[in-house]
C-alpha cells in the first residue's frame, strides 16, 4: 500500500480525484452562467476559483458575487438546478471514466484493510461512481444530498469529511483526505485529519500546499507501492 500505512481510512473527493468529470461540470457551469453575465465564465480559471469542490448553491453565490451580479436567494437554487439538469443530461449521454492510477491505489488500500469513502458536494456522486464502475470500492458516500439533508456546511468547512469519518468509525487523526480542489484541501486541514493529499490537476501545487495540503501529487498512481 502507500508509504503511509498508519491510517485506518482514506476519504476521497470525487471529481478530479477519482473520476474525470471536472470538464463535464465546468461545461455545465459555463452554459448556465454565460446567460447571466457579460464577462463569460472561464471554464478553467473561474471553475477553480469559485465553484470547484463547493455545493452548487455556494458556487452560484460566489461566482455571481465576483461578477457583481445580485440575484434573489430563490433564484440561486433555480440557477443551481439548471446546472444540475445539464450534468444529468451529460451523464446519460456518455460514460464516466475513472483515473487508472486512482483505482489502483484504492484497490491497494482495500487489500490492506484500509476503509475508504467518497465525500463530494455533487448530488450525482453515486451515479458517477456507478457509471465509472467503481462504486463497490467504497464503504460509504457522503454527497450533496447528504449535505443538504443533514444541514452540513459545504467545503471549505470540514463537515462532509467529518461525517464520513464518523460513519466509518474512524477518528479524523487516523484518516487521510485526498482532494484536488483548494476548498477541499482547506476542509481537510480544518477537520484535523492526519494527512491531506492534494492532487494537482486543475489547481497548481503551490495553491494546494498553501491551502493546507501536506503533500501534492500529480496522479494517485504515485501513491501505489
Amino acid at each position: 500500500m502507500s508509504s503511509r500505512p498508519d491510517f485506518d481510512a482514506v476519504l476521497f473527493d470525487l471529481d478530479g480525484v477519482l473520476t474525470a468529470t471536472a470538464a463535464l461540470h465546468a461545461a455545465a457551469w459555463k452554459q448556465t452562467f454565460d446567460e447571466l453575465v457579460t464577462e463569460p465564465f472561464d471554464a478553467e480559471r473561474d471553475y477553480v476559483a469559485y465553484v470547484d469542490g463547493k455545493p452548487r448553491e455556494d458556487g452560484v453565490r460566489d461566482f455571481l458575487a465576483a461578477r457583481g451580479v445580485a440575484v434573489a436567494e430563490s433564484e440561486v437554487r433555480s440557477i443551481g438546478d439548471r446546472k444540475q439538469a445539464l450534468v444529468e443530461r451529460a451523464l446519460r449521454d456518455g460514460g464516466v471514466e475513472a483515473f487508472p492510477g486512482s483505482v489502483r491505489w484504492v484497490e491497494q488500500l482495500r487489500r490492506a484493510g484500509v476503509r475508504t469513502a467518497v465525500v463530494s458536494s455533487s448530488a450525482n456522486a453515486r451515479a458517477v461512481l456507478s457509471s465509472a464502475g467503481i462504486d463497490d470500492l467504497f464503504d460509504d458516500v457522503v454527497d450533496g444530498s447528504d449535505v443538504r439533508r443533514l444541514g452540513l456546511r459545504g467545503k471549505p468547512a470540514p463537515d462532509g469529511f467529518l461525517e464520513a469519518a464518523a460513519r466509518l468509525k474512524v477518528r479524523p487523526g487516523r484518516a487521510m483526505v485526498v482532494e484536488d480542489a483548494i476548498a477541499g484541501v482547506a476542509a481537510g486541514r480544518a477537520g484535523g485529519f492526519g494527512l491531506v493529499i492534494g492532487v494537482a490537476r486543475a489547481a497548481a501545487p503551490a495553491e494546494l500546499l498553501s491551502s493546507g495540503a501536506d503533500m501534492v501529487v500529480g496522479d494517485l498512481a504515485e501513491m501505489v507501492r
